[in-house]
């Protein structure tokens, strides 16, 4: 029973490595948001983060769904996009460094738990009609509790 429900989620060894990337981002990037910024373990766990969040980008485009390119390619590379614009200011140290970096790492979290609760939402879903439904409305709630818990972070730190 166990092997057949985990055989319908995963349909291959790069949906499997998927998976398991997707699992570790979400884990080492709640720990990122929820401890102590600027510690060693803080940029441990960061750079953990983004090589998790590079692999689950890469394997993204291993997966082919409706017969190729896809929506969810497009936010592959949203995610990329997204992770280089927050590691880059870290490493360069450039001028508001720290502003850019918040921003945009608290982003691509918040983008990793919509694609999370796209995910399960479509795992459950069993028909198309409703698929785009749970997809956009995931992503919109996500979206919005993500955006209120970011400002009031950004408060915290001044950025506002």
């Amino acid at each position: 029973m166990l092997f057949k429900m985990f055989n319908n989620i995963i349909h291959s060894t790069i949906g499997l490595f998927h998976t398991l990337t997707a699992i570790l981002a979400v884990i080492l990037g709640t720990v990122v948001l929820l401890r102590k910024k600027g510690t060693l373990t803080h940029k441990r766990t960061g750079y953990a983060y983004c090589f998790a969040m590079l692999a689950l980008n890469s394997s993204a485009f291993f997966i082919v769904n409706f017969n190729g390119f896809s929506i969810f390619h497009f936010f592959a590379i949203v995610s990329l996009l997204t992770l280089i614009a927050g590691i880059v200011p870290a490493i360069l140290r450039s001028k508001n460094w720290f502003r850019r970096h918040f921003y945009f790492m608290s982003w691509s979290v918040v983008g990793l738990y919509c694609a999370f609760w796209a995910e399960v939402g479509v795992r459950f879903v069993g028909n198309m009609r409703e698929f785009w439904w749970v997809v956009a409305l995931s992503g919109i709630i996500t979206s919005f509790i993500g955006a209120i818990v970011i400002n009031v972070q950004a408060k915290k730190m001044k950025f506002r």
